[in-house]
């Protein structure tokens, strides 16, 4: 699938990699009960996950299942403006009116970062001047060694910036009230410092993205808005203070939080966001946690055994205070007859 990504793998290789050379932080105290009460609401709901040019053939044919709340579709930015102020938002309303008709909801992830080639932004924001490359080359390393290059856009770059959220507005004009929610990709991103031409720093990089935060919280006053956070360049163990200010942050400004990867008790995770997850349950408007294809390819260490279905509900929304929870079309789970 074209939405399978690596951070998790990322995570993990740095973690390594700072405990080798006797930089990692000491790991942060995981919250008690005490002060930290477990959120005793229902079970998180449960959706698919896919890219919205898999939807017919991954999301259509487990879509009709009773456990099944909804999807959330991933969907690059270059799909939604293939030119300049011209959006094309056909395929999320063939998408949402698909799913109304089957009394489902729709999430939507506007992606603004690619793993992997063709780097599928607009043209224009690579090709014209006033956005100086509009994007930065990542190097999308992971524990098996370096992956393919890939890219994000240079959020940055004022000029970039305000071409995503004028995206933002539009999509907000046209679906605000009608989709569940919107979110915008996870944190994590290793920019290619050598060759790239944008002026790229981890501190511009963390406040335009505090920027988009508060702008499409600001533009969708009905849908909820989402954030994806799992770890912040150049930081771990919130040694900058980044992630304890996102957190904040999305609190004040009323923005949703989440992450691409439910791995229960992972040293990296652990490390950086999952942490600020369980401080924070039941004070974020909505907490929306992703499985994805790299998830399941990882071994609960006490089993010997990749994750269950039960394992990940358990510590996504028991331990993390997921209200919903995103699975890739390819959980085991989903091709078992309904419980």
């Amino acid at each position: 699938m074209t939405t399978s990504r690596l951070s998790a793998a990322l995570g993990v290789l740095l973690a390594s990699a700072l405990v080798h050379t006797g930089l990692a932080p000491a790991a942060a105290a995981a919250p008690t009960g005490s002060g930290h009460a477990y959120r005793p609401a229902a079970a998180p709901a449960q959706y698919l996950y896919s890219s919205i040019g898999d939807f017919d053939t991954e999301v259509k044919p487990l879509i009709d299942r009773p456990d099944i709340a909804g999807v959330q579709v991933v969907v690059p930015w270059k799909a939604l403006e293939p030119q300049k102020d011209q959006y094309d938002f056909s395929k999320i309303e063939e998408a949402l009116a698909y799913l109304q008709a089957r009394h489902k909801k729709l999430f939507v992830q506007v992606q603004d970062r690619f793993f992997s080639a063709p780097t599928r932004l607009p043209s224009y924001l690579l090709t014209d001047p006033a956005y100086a490359g509009g994007a930065a080359p990542t190097t999308n390393e992971n524990g098996l060694g370096p992956g393919e290059p890939g890219a994000v856009a240079a959020q940055w770059n004022p000029e970039v910036r305000h071409r995503f959220q004028s995206l933002l507005e539009a999509l907000a004009d046209r679906f605000d009230g009608r989709l569940a929610g919107v979110n915008l990709p996870e944190t994590a991103t290793e920019v290619d410092v050598a060759k790239d031409r944008s002026g790229y720093t981890d501190e511009s990089y963390f406040r335009a993205e505090l920027d988009n935060m508060a702008f499409g919280a600001k533009v969708f006053k009905r849908t909820k808005f989402i954030q994806y956070v799992n770890f912040w360049p150049g930081e771990w163990n919130n040694d900058h203070g980044r992630m304890a200010k996102t957190f904040e942050f999305a609190k004040a400004h009323g923005v949703g939080l989440g992450g691409p990867d439910v791995l229960p008790n992972r040293q990296a995770q652990m490390e950086n966001s999952y942490p600020f997850f369980e401080r924070n349950r039941g004070s974020l408007p909505l907490v929306a946690m992703a499985v994805q294809e790299p998830d399941f390819e990882y071994t609960n260490p006490t089993t010997g055994k990749p994750y269950t279905k039960q394992e990940f509900v358990d510590f996504g929304g028991r331990r993390l205070g997921a209200d919903v929870m995103f699975w890739a079309t390819s959980a085991p789970w989903l091709h078992q007859p309904a419980s």
